[in-house]
Protein backbone atom coordinates (compact mmCIF):
# COMPACT_ATOMS: atom_id res chain seq x y z
CA UNK A 1 0.00 0.00 0.00
CA UNK A 2 1.26 3.54 -1.14
CA UNK A 3 1.62 6.08 1.26
CA UNK A 4 -1.24 9.02 -0.13
CA UNK A 5 0.87 11.91 1.02
CA UNK A 6 4.59 10.84 0.29
CA UNK A 7 3.62 9.53 -3.12
CA UNK A 8 2.47 13.09 -4.02
CA UNK A 9 5.47 14.84 -3.69
CA UNK A 10 6.52 14.94 -7.30
CA UNK A 11 3.51 13.54 -9.50
CA UNK A 12 3.93 13.03 -13.17
CA UNK A 13 1.42 13.38 -15.44
CA UNK A 14 1.49 12.87 -19.44
CA UNK A 15 0.38 11.61 -22.51
CA UNK A 16 1.77 10.57 -26.04
CA UNK A 17 0.22 14.58 -26.75
CA UNK A 18 2.89 15.93 -24.50
CA UNK A 19 5.68 13.88 -26.53
CA UNK A 20 4.99 15.66 -29.71
CA UNK A 21 7.74 18.46 -30.05
CA UNK A 22 10.35 14.85 -30.20
CA UNK A 23 11.15 13.19 -33.28
CA UNK A 24 9.77 9.96 -33.43
CA UNK A 25 6.91 7.92 -32.58
CA UNK A 26 4.96 9.62 -29.60
CA UNK A 27 4.10 6.32 -27.91
CA UNK A 28 7.69 5.37 -27.51
CA UNK A 29 8.96 8.67 -26.44
CA UNK A 30 5.91 8.87 -23.56
CA UNK A 31 8.00 5.75 -22.61
CA UNK A 32 11.41 7.32 -22.68
CA UNK A 33 10.89 9.94 -20.82
CA UNK A 34 8.34 8.24 -18.07
CA UNK A 35 11.33 5.60 -17.66
CA UNK A 36 14.12 8.55 -17.52
CA UNK A 37 11.94 10.34 -14.77
CA UNK A 38 11.15 6.72 -12.69
CA UNK A 39 14.87 6.19 -13.20
CA UNK A 40 15.25 9.79 -11.49
CA UNK A 41 12.67 10.06 -8.65
CA UNK A 42 9.74 10.30 -9.72
CA UNK A 43 6.90 9.15 -6.91
CA UNK A 44 3.86 8.78 -9.10
CA UNK A 45 2.52 8.87 -12.86
CA UNK A 46 -0.55 9.93 -14.11
CA UNK A 47 -1.31 8.10 -17.78
CA UNK A 48 -3.90 10.97 -19.07
CA UNK A 49 -4.18 10.69 -22.75
CA UNK A 50 -5.91 13.85 -23.46
CA UNK A 51 -6.38 17.04 -25.81
CA UNK A 52 -4.98 17.93 -29.60
CA UNK A 53 -2.60 15.38 -30.59
CA UNK A 54 -3.91 12.76 -27.77
CA UNK A 55 -4.32 8.92 -29.40
CA UNK A 56 -7.82 8.10 -30.66
CA UNK A 57 -8.04 4.61 -31.33
CA UNK A 58 -8.91 1.93 -27.76
CA UNK A 59 -6.34 -0.11 -28.72
CA UNK A 60 -3.82 2.53 -29.01
CA UNK A 61 -4.59 3.89 -25.93
CA UNK A 62 -5.10 0.77 -24.01
CA UNK A 63 -1.22 -0.97 -25.38
CA UNK A 64 0.09 2.91 -24.29
CA UNK A 65 -1.62 2.27 -20.73
CA UNK A 66 0.14 -0.94 -20.25
CA UNK A 67 3.46 -0.03 -21.25
CA UNK A 68 3.24 2.86 -18.67
CA UNK A 69 1.97 1.00 -16.10
CA UNK A 70 4.93 -1.89 -16.36
CA UNK A 71 7.95 0.31 -16.23
CA UNK A 72 5.77 2.09 -13.27
CA UNK A 73 5.42 -1.41 -11.74
CA UNK A 74 9.25 -2.21 -12.19
CA UNK A 75 10.24 1.34 -10.51
CA UNK A 76 7.80 0.88 -7.47
CA UNK A 77 5.80 3.71 -8.96
CA UNK A 78 1.94 4.47 -8.19
CA UNK A 79 -0.02 4.41 -11.41
CA UNK A 80 -2.81 5.98 -12.09
CA UNK A 81 -4.97 6.81 -15.50
CA UNK A 82 -7.29 10.14 -16.06
CA UNK A 83 -11.04 9.75 -15.46
CA UNK A 84 -11.05 6.32 -17.27
CA UNK A 85 -12.19 3.50 -14.53
CA UNK A 86 -13.00 1.03 -16.36
CA UNK A 87 -9.54 1.24 -18.05
CA UNK A 88 -7.85 1.57 -14.47
CA UNK A 89 -9.50 -1.41 -13.55
CA UNK A 90 -8.92 -3.87 -16.73
CA UNK A 91 -4.83 -2.99 -15.97
CA UNK A 92 -4.65 -3.37 -12.88
CA UNK A 93 -4.13 0.38 -12.20
CA UNK A 94 -2.74 1.67 -8.57
CA UNK A 95 -5.83 4.68 -8.89
CA UNK A 96 -7.74 6.94 -10.56
CA UNK A 97 -7.92 10.86 -10.88
CA UNK A 98 -10.95 12.52 -12.00
CA UNK A 99 -12.08 16.14 -12.90
CA UNK A 100 -14.87 17.94 -11.71
CA UNK A 101 -16.70 17.11 -14.81
CA UNK A 102 -15.60 13.74 -15.15
CA UNK A 103 -17.69 10.72 -13.32
CA UNK A 104 -19.16 12.05 -10.22
CA UNK A 105 -17.09 11.33 -7.27
CA UNK A 106 -19.77 8.95 -5.30
CA UNK A 107 -20.35 6.81 -8.73
CA UNK A 108 -16.65 7.04 -8.93
CA UNK A 109 -15.97 5.40 -5.96
CA UNK A 110 -18.17 2.95 -6.29
CA UNK A 111 -17.36 1.84 -9.78
CA UNK A 112 -13.46 1.94 -8.04
CA UNK A 113 -14.65 -0.82 -5.77
CA UNK A 114 -11.79 -0.47 -2.94
CA UNK A 115 -9.52 -1.36 -5.53
CA UNK A 116 -8.33 1.92 -7.17
CA UNK A 117 -7.45 4.88 -5.19
CA UNK A 118 -9.30 7.96 -6.40
CA UNK A 119 -7.72 11.59 -7.31
CA UNK A 120 -10.15 14.59 -7.56
CA UNK A 121 -9.58 18.14 -8.79
CA UNK A 122 -10.45 20.92 -7.46
CA UNK A 123 -10.59 24.65 -8.31
CA UNK A 124 -12.58 26.46 -5.26
CA UNK A 125 -12.85 26.22 -1.23
CA UNK A 126 -16.57 25.19 -2.08
CA UNK A 127 -15.45 22.10 -4.29
CA UNK A 128 -12.90 21.59 -1.35
CA UNK A 129 -15.75 21.81 1.26
CA UNK A 130 -17.97 18.95 -0.94
CA UNK A 131 -14.97 16.72 -0.80
CA UNK A 132 -14.31 17.45 2.84
CA UNK A 133 -16.44 13.99 3.88
CA UNK A 134 -15.81 12.44 1.01
CA UNK A 135 -13.78 9.27 2.34
CA UNK A 136 -13.09 7.21 -0.87
CA UNK A 137 -11.01 9.98 -2.17
CA UNK A 138 -7.38 9.47 -1.10
CA UNK A 139 -5.93 13.06 -2.33
CA UNK A 140 -7.28 16.33 -3.23
CA UNK A 141 -5.53 18.44 -6.57
CA UNK A 142 -5.43 21.83 -6.35
CA UNK A 143 -5.47 24.23 -9.78
CA UNK A 144 -3.75 25.60 -11.51
CA UNK A 145 -1.40 27.49 -9.65
CA UNK A 146 0.36 29.62 -12.01
CA UNK A 147 -0.64 29.92 -15.96
CA UNK A 148 -0.07 27.21 -17.80
CA UNK A 149 -0.25 25.80 -21.27
CA UNK A 150 -0.22 22.07 -21.33
CA UNK A 151 -3.40 22.15 -20.47
CA UNK A 152 -6.45 23.76 -22.83
CA UNK A 153 -9.05 23.88 -20.71
CA UNK A 154 -7.64 24.60 -17.93
CA UNK A 155 -9.62 26.60 -14.75
CA UNK A 156 -8.51 30.12 -13.55
CA UNK A 157 -5.36 30.32 -12.09
CA UNK A 158 -5.65 30.31 -8.03
CA UNK A 159 -1.90 31.15 -6.66
CA UNK A 160 -0.24 30.14 -3.96
CA UNK A 161 -2.36 32.00 -1.06
CA UNK A 162 -5.02 29.57 -2.51
CA UNK A 163 -3.22 26.52 -0.87
CA UNK A 164 -2.52 28.64 2.49
CA UNK A 165 -6.30 28.83 2.62
CA UNK A 166 -6.97 25.80 2.44
CA UNK A 167 -4.33 24.65 5.16
CA UNK A 168 -6.23 27.28 7.00
CA UNK A 169 -9.76 26.07 6.92
CA UNK A 170 -8.80 22.98 8.35
CA UNK A 171 -8.61 20.80 5.37
CA UNK A 172 -5.83 18.24 6.29
CA UNK A 173 -6.04 16.09 4.15
CA UNK A 174 -2.97 14.76 1.33
CA UNK A 175 -3.38 17.81 -1.29
CA UNK A 176 -1.06 18.00 -4.54
CA UNK A 177 -1.05 21.38 -6.46
CA UNK A 178 -1.00 21.40 -10.28
CA UNK A 179 -0.70 24.01 -12.92
CA UNK A 180 2.58 25.74 -14.10
CA UNK A 181 4.76 24.49 -11.36
CA UNK A 182 8.86 24.89 -12.24
CA UNK A 183 11.87 23.77 -10.91
CA UNK A 184 11.75 27.48 -9.70
CA UNK A 185 8.64 27.55 -7.91
CA UNK A 186 8.18 23.40 -6.31
CA UNK A 187 9.83 24.24 -3.34
CA UNK A 188 7.59 27.51 -2.35
CA UNK A 189 4.27 25.41 -2.99
CA UNK A 190 5.12 23.10 -1.20
CA UNK A 191 6.35 25.58 1.65
CA UNK A 192 2.80 26.83 1.33
CA UNK A 193 1.26 23.50 2.27
CA UNK A 194 0.95 21.33 -0.58
CA UNK A 195 2.02 17.86 0.01
CA UNK A 196 3.50 17.69 -3.68
CA UNK A 197 3.62 18.92 -7.05
CA UNK A 198 1.97 17.67 -10.36
CA UNK A 199 3.49 18.29 -13.38
CA UNK A 200 3.85 18.11 -17.22
CA UNK A 201 6.21 20.50 -19.19
CA UNK A 202 8.39 20.56 -16.27
CA UNK A 203 9.56 16.99 -17.08
CA UNK A 204 8.56 16.36 -20.42
CA UNK A 205 9.66 19.46 -21.95
CA UNK A 206 12.93 19.43 -20.06
CA UNK A 207 16.50 19.24 -21.83
CA UNK A 208 18.07 17.15 -19.00
CA UNK A 209 14.89 15.16 -17.15
CA UNK A 210 17.26 14.55 -14.19
CA UNK A 211 18.31 17.56 -13.58
CA UNK A 212 15.03 18.88 -14.04
CA UNK A 213 13.86 15.93 -11.07
CA UNK A 214 16.08 16.88 -8.90
CA UNK A 215 15.45 20.55 -9.22
CA UNK A 216 11.35 19.87 -8.33
CA UNK A 217 12.52 17.52 -5.59
CA UNK A 218 14.38 19.99 -3.35
CA UNK A 219 13.12 21.48 -0.56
Amino acid sequence: MFDHRAMLKLYFIAGTQDCRHLAGRPAQNLLHILEQALQSGITCFQFREKGQGALQGAVQIRQAAADCRDLCRQYRVPFFINDDIRLALELGADGVHIGQQDTPPGQAAALCKGRLMLGLSHNTLAELAASRQNEAMDYAAVGPIFSTRSKADAEPVVGTDFIRRIRSSGFLRPLVAIGGITENNAAAVRAAGADGVAVISAITQAADIGAAVDKLLAD
